[in-house]
Parts: structure tokens; sequence; C-alpha cells
């Protein structure tokens, strides 16, 4: 009876999971959200939030092809030997990274600590075995066959410290994610093994763990992002295709590992900053500009980072196909993330109400038809005494399908999908995951909330703050620096919501590879301001104290 009690509950579970509407024709009805993608009882919701985002920290592929042996690497940094290798990896670490330790690795990467001990609510994050870790959100230790391995997980581009507080789902603004591929490729090949097995103390087993990654970076194709804090996931995807067969599991070629075929990706540039979680439940279609048109977006996102990663795509399918509990354990912890609130960071007083509700106007009369239209609770409140809560969203009322919009923004992301489209859609991966891209012409407008604590702003995070984005685009602030959220006073402007400019930024933040130039191609900071000019006179709509007034109603999305 028990056995058949159990069986009843697995499948039950699993229609449930079938349920989800992943189809290019999936809608959501006005006012309501996927937020609760599995439609879960409370208990159930909040375990598999739990399990998802351990997968979020400790990274649960574990045939990823690219994986460091741990214990010989933490050997490493703690030999004195002036070895060959010792040699090598300082030139390519301490003298041009500062990398003299593990945590030295993990600062460069831009990766952020545990710092929530604490913490309850949406700002509560897991460790991920139980207990604190020394190593960092993102750095990820896992268990192979091969012994434990250092790869690196969803949290080290979708996790990120917020002035002391870390915040699963928000983007990493200093992440250097791509830009350790591109180091790895440089020295990775050229490491001795007889002499990193000798220094390292590694065994036989790590030792084939290294030979196995030092193999898979030949199929991995790389590039430098422009900027600090931007993903060149897209060229890493296209050029790591671009070194493989064209079969239905793009197998590996040693012949295109050495002579890659050509793509546009290879000078074209095409950045874009990684997405906030907790807008997914909101959307239908994915990335940016929208042209993932049909599929779960997590498996999308495992297979482009395992092609980015030179994994063997036919072992790929076979973990997917094995392990659809922790995919969705992660999707759904994902789909549940919330939105850091201003009133969390900074004083209620910092807040207006009647600049706000002034400002609720503005934006209604101008973005809610691409941004959607957010149910405020303050109405409720309108004699009573003024709390964090009058400042509340009680409903985000978003499209019942995601819109893509060609709004002027630089339009070489989404141009850039066109360079590897066909050569996703076509592999057998693909299609058992039924995962459709589509290039588009424009971008998402995405929903807005906690669109305060989402600067710099637009996909190529090319404007510093709201009060630029509320420019002409030839008024735009030219150059700035992209620089992490510490000092709430030093590194943020709060009466214009991001980067400080100009003469207010830091010293100690005039850092060259963090510097954002808009002249560049991928960085053009052109675009979404004709909804702010009047059709007719071509003259501005609004008063730059109504655009301040506009600024305090987003601080309380």
């Amino acid at each position: 009876m028990l056995r058949l009690i159990i069986i009843v509950a697995v499948i039950s579970r699993s229609m449930i999971f079938a349920n989800v509407d992943w189809s290019r024709h999936a809608e959501i009805p006005e006012g309501e959200n996927r937020e609760n993608i599995y439609n879960l009882s409370t208990g159930d919701l909040e375990e598999m939030r739990e399990k998802g985002f351990i997968h979020a920290l400790k990274y649960p592929v574990e045939v990823s092809g690219l994986i460091i042996p741990y214990e010989p690497m933490v050997n490493f940094f703690k030999s004195k030997d002036e070895s060959l290798l010792k040699i090598i990896l300082a030139k390519l670490g301490e003298s041009q990274l500062g990398i003299k330790s593990e945590e030295d690795l993990y600062k460069w990467l831009g990766l952020n600590k545990y710092n929530n001990e604490d913490a309850t609510g949406i700002y509560r994050i897991p460790y991920p075995d139980g207990f604190k870790p020394d190593y960092y959100m993102g750095a990820s230790i896992i268990d192979t066959k091969w012994g434990k391995g250092l790869t690196f997980s969803c949290a080290a581009c979708h996790s990120a410290d917020l002035f002391g507080t870390s915040v699963m789902g928000l983007t990493n603004k200093v992440t250097k994610a791509n830009k350790l591929f591109v180091k790895a490729k440089q020295f990775l090949p050229f490491v001795p093994t007889k002499l990193f097995q000798k220094i390292g103390g590694a065994t036989d087993e790590e030792t084939a763990l290294l030979k196995r990654t030092k193999m898979n970076i030949n199929a991995v194709g790389v590039k430098d992002p422009l900027v600090v804090g931007l993903d060149t996931s897209l060229p890493q995807v296209a050029l790591s295709l671009a070194r493989r067969n064209k079969d239905e599991y793009a197998t590996k070629n040693k012949f295109f590992e050495i002579f890659p075929k050509k793509n546009k990706l290879e000078t074209k540039r095409a950045e874009s900053k990684p997405a906030v979680w907790w807008n997914l439940k909101y959307k239908t279609r994915w990335l940016s500009d929208g042209s993932i048109v049909q599929g779960n977006p997590i498996l999308t996102n495992f297979l482009w980072n395992e092609i980015g990663r030179g994994t063997d795509l036919k072992e790929l399918e076979e973990w997917m196909q094995n392990n659809q509990e922790k995919i969705k354990e992660l999707t759904a912890a994902a789909f549940s993330t919330k939105a850091p609130k201003w009133t969390d960071f900074f004083p209620l007083s910092s807040l207006d109400l009647s600049a706000a509700k002034r400002g609720e106007k503005v934006f209604n009369n101008t973005c809610k038809k691409c941004h959607g239209t957010y149910v405020k609770s303050w109405p409720l409140t309108e004699d009573g005494e003024v709390t964090a809560d009058t400042f509340k969203t009680s409903k985000v009322i978003y499209h019942k399908q995601t819109p893509v919009k060609n709004v002027g923004t630089d339009p070489n992301r989404y141009l850039g999908m066109e360079a590897f489209s066909d050569g996703l859609n076509n592999l057998a991966i693909s299609k058992w995951m039924k995962t459709v891209v589509e290039p588009q012409e424009g971008y998402v407008p995405p929903p807005l909330v906690g669109i305060w604590s989402r600067y710099p702003y637009l996909h190529n995070n090319s404007i510093p703050s709201l009060c630029d984005l509320f420019k002409r685009p030839d008024q735009r602030t030219k150059k700035f620096y992209q620089i992490p959220a510490e000092s709430k006073s030093l590194d943020f402007n709060q009466e214009c919501v991001g980067f400080p400019v100009g003469k207010d930024i830091p010293k100690n933040r005039r850092v060259d590879e963090n510097l954002v130039d808009t002249s560049i191609e991928g960085l053009r900071n052109t675009g979404h301001y004709k909804m702010f000019i009047d059709k007719k006179s071509g003259k501005e709509k609004y008063t730059k104290s109504q655009k301040m007034d506009l600024i305090m109603y987003l601080k309380t999305l």
C-alpha cells in the first residue's frame, strides 16, 4: 500500500511539472505571474527553492567540460616551489592579475562573499554544504569521479553584493566570468601535466581531470568583454560551435579546433549584461532580445554554458535526462526570487509619497504601454500613517506574451544572435529540450520590479543612472566607470539612482577595465527617448522636476 502511495505521489508531481507551458504560444493571464512555476504547496515550494538555490551556488552539472582539480590548485598556491609550472602560472596570475592565493582568484573574478549569516526572507541564502564556505559565491567545489573539482556556478553572474547584503538573482556588476575563460585559454594548454602533478600533489585521477580540461578548452572559443560586468556568452557559444562539427551533437573536431569555421562574432561585438532572475516570472520568452521563443530558460542556460565549456553534448543530454529533478528545483528557485526593496537599504524618509504619486502619473502616461502597470498600495493609506508598506506594489500587470521593441538602442546584441541560431536549433539536444531560438529586431522592455538596484541601464550597461536615461541621447554621460555596490554614499547616487559620474567618481574606482566608453560600437547609449518627446512640437514632454518625480516613483517598484 505504501509503495502504491509513493508511486501515485511521484506520478502526480510529474504531472504538475508537465503542466508548465514553455511553448511559443504560452500566455500569462493579466495581473498574474509564474512565481510558483509548478503550482506547488507553500511547503513544497520552499523546499524546492532551497534545493534550487544550492544548485545555483554549487554547479550541478558533473559532466561539465572545464573543471580544475581543487586540492592540487590549493596546494599550488601554498607551494614555495620555483619550478617551471610555478613561473608560468605566476606570470599569468600574480604579475598580471595580482593572484597569489585562492581568495585572490575569487576577488579578481568579482565574486562576492556569503554575507547573509542572519538574513531572513528574500535575503536568506543557504550554504551549499550546510555551513559557511571559505570560498565565495559562484565558486563551486563539486564532487566528480576524479575527485573534488573547482568550476563556477550560476551565482558567479546571477548573485551580487548590494551594499553588504548578498542578493540572489541580482546581476553581478563586476563579474569577470568570461575573462576567466580568456585567461584559461591562454595558459591551460601550456601547463605541464607532470609538473602539475608533482607540485600540486595530484592523484592520478586528478591528473586525468586536468588532462580532460586541457583537451576540452581546445573546443572553446572566447571573447574578452569590452568592459567589466558585461557577458560575452553569445560569442563564446558561436565561436565554440565554430570549433565543432555541424552534426546534431556538434561533435569535437581537432581540425576545427585549430582552424575554426568563420563566424562574424570573431570581430562583431554582441555583449549584454546577465539578466535579473525575478523578472522570469512575468515573461514568456527569454534573454534581453527575447530570441528564445520557446523552451525552459534554465535548460537553455545549461546548454549554452556547456557548449562554452567544451562539454560533450551527448554526455550533457544524458545528464539532463537523468537529472530532471535538479533542473526543476533550479527552475523553481529562479522563478521564485524577489527583488530587493529600496526601504530595505535606505530610510523611509528618503521616499516622498507626494512626489511618487506625481511620478506614477508620468509613468502611466509614458512608460506603462511597454513596461507594464504597477498597482500601488498608497490609495489604501490616503489618510493613514506612511510606512514601508505604503510604497508596496500589490500587483504587476505585464504583457500576456512578452513583446520585443526596437527603441533605437545599440543593435549589436540582437544582431549577434543571427551568428549561431540555426546551429543551435539543429542540435538534437535542442530538439529534445524543445528550445527554439529566433533572432528578433529589438529588445524586451522588461518589467521594472527592483529597477533601482539594476543600474547601469539598457542591455549593454551604457547608461549610468535613471537621470541619464531621461536625458536626450546627445546629452547623456559619455564615459563612466562600472563599479561594485559597496558604499551607499560613494558608489551610488541616491537621487539619480545609479553610478556617480564626473568629479563624483571616487578615485579608487577609476580603473581602466571598468571604464564604459559609449563611443565604442556595442556600448553605444543611443535610443529609448522618443517617448519623452512631443511628436508635434519635438519638444520635451516633461520638466526636470517631473522627471525627478518619475525617478521617485521608480524607487518604489
